[in-house]
């Protein structure tokens, strides 16, 4: 009677692990968590009993004191908060994942020949050069001048994840340009963040982690291609990174062009491998053990095949299939918590057309930014393109269609919030201030973008069908 239970509750944990795979193997998977996130961070920073646990746990030290036999103490990581780590730390695997991809992009995939990446690549300047115009016309000269930055990036899991949605609504080559436009924003978007948002610069860490950089360019050239022989230079490149005064981020995207893509073992030395090693499993099948098959020594065979074949897969490749997962459904859902949550005193957080004095409006300048300058920008720019023939229009698409399509490009969301958290330190008295209103702007705008782009589609295709 007891093995009924035992067997529903089983089969209800198998069914449980199956939807969820299929969940998060859905294209808007990740943007659903995000958006959860986000929800829940904004709970958690501004319920009575819930905000200053929230605050303070993202204050916590996490650096680690050594003392010293004179009686000096050494604080390492400087000045290291579980938000430091969050944005400073997890970060980097993210920007190293967004460095494996647009590396992949450019050899092989959407960015690979000049054909192919002109048109999104221009539309990614425009949509850069127009929201960044729009921000400093608004607050050219006040307080808020430096976050002129936040409104240039795109999100590229909620826009993909908004046109899957879509389904056929979309023609696959507008989907395509879309993709490759936003991963040449993250590329952009990378080099902002590494030019304008560090802090003043040690020129004598960073000519370090150059000469380790070339180290590692010539290790690469010399055909070493194991885990470790890079792992470990990746880690002193980020202590030199966060030292120096260049965003410590900035180490996982460097390092994520210096992975080798070519695999360790060529095809012939696979096949060679795997014929050697099925003689031998048919060899010792003859041993007999009490455990059948595999034996002692055909577990052996296996380990080792599994290890030629795992190594015929490049580095890069098998970094970036491994990180995928934890980057999606972990590290960026753990950055919306801890940098989402914004303490609401009162609604002018939502007034983005609020403008202060010598202040500005931050709200205002991304606002515009992200839902005006973005589609106009990425249109313009591939309008210009199209006509100067340096590019050619998506097939099976229209001008309207791929206006439609360029207003997802105002869904910012994570590399603006990102940038955001980086801007306005040239005034400490408002950095929090502007930062907070920052991020609700982001999320005000990258809202409307999402909901805009979705009616200007379904209206495009409305009217082109009667």
């Amino acid at each position: 009677m007891q093995l009924i239970p035992m067997y529903a509750w089983t089969k209800g944990i198998r069914n449980f692990e199956h939807r969820n795979r299929m969940f998060s193997k859905k294209p808007w998977a990740q943007g659903v968590i995000l958006l959860t996130c986000v929800i829940v961070a904004l709970l958690l920073a501004n319920l009575p009993f819930t905000k200053e646990i929230y605050h303070s746990i993202l204050e916590t030290s996490l650096a680690i004191n050594m003392g010293l036999p004179d009686g000096r103490n050494i604080v390492f990581p400087a000045g290291m908060t579980v938000e430091k780590f969050i944005n400073d730390i997890l970060m980097v695997i993210f920007f190293f994942s967004v460095g494996l991809e647009i590396k992949r992009e450019i050899k092989y995939g959407e960015l690979s020949s000049p054909q192919k990446a002109i048109l999104p690549v221009i539309a990614a300047f425009g949509g850069v050069l127009v929201p960044a115009l729009i921000y400093t016309c608004v607050n050219h000269g006040t307080f808020s001048a430096s976050g002129w930055g936040i409104p240039t990036a795109t999100d590229i899991a909620f826009a993909v994840g908004i046109l899957s949605i879509l389904g056929d609504s979309v023609p696959v080559s507008l989907k395509v340009f879309l993709t490759a436009l936003a991963i040449a924003d993250d590329l952009i978007a990378i080099l902002v963040v590494a030019l304008f948002y560090g802090g003043k610069i040690n020129m004598a860490l960073l000519g370090l982690a150059v000469v380790l950089i070339c180290v590692i360019l010539l290790m690469k050239y010399l055909g070493e291609k194991r885990t470790w022989f890079y792992f470990i230079p990746s880690v002193l490149i980020w202590i030199l990174f966060y030292y120096s005064g260049i965003h410590a981020t900035m180490s996982g995207v460097v390092m994520a062009f210096l992975v080798p893509m070519k695999p360790r073992f060529t095809k012939a030395y696979y096949f060679r491998k795997r014929n050697i090693y099925r003689r031998r499993l048919l060899e010792y099948d003859a041993i007999d053990e009490p455990g059948g098959f595999p034996n002692g020594p055909q577990r052996h065979c296996l380990r080792q095949l599994s290890k030629t074949s795992k190594n015929c897969i490049g580095l890069s490749y098998r970094l970036e299939h491994a990180l995928h997962p934890w980057v999606n459904f972990l590290i960026m859902p753990v950055f919306a918590l801890a940098n989402a949550g914004v303490e609401i005193t009162d609604l002018s957080y939502f007034n983005v057309f609020r403008y202060l004095p010598e202040i500005g409006s931050v709200s205002m300048g991304i606002f515009l930014g992200l839902v005006i300058g973005k589609p106009l920008g990425i249109t313009l720019a591939s309008f210009l393109a199209v006509k100067c023939k340096l590019g050619a229009m998506p097939e099976n698409s229209s001008w309207s269609k791929l206006f439609a399509v360029a207003c997802l490009g105002g869904i910012g969301f994570t590399m603006s919030i990102f940038v955001d958290t980086l801007s306005f330190g040239d005034h400490p008295e408002l950095m929090n201030q502007l930062r907070d209103m920052g991020k609700i702007a982001v999320l005000m705008a990258s809202l409307c973008s999402g909901l805009l782009g979705v009616i200007m589609i379904r209206l495009v295709n409305a009217l082109q069908k009667k």
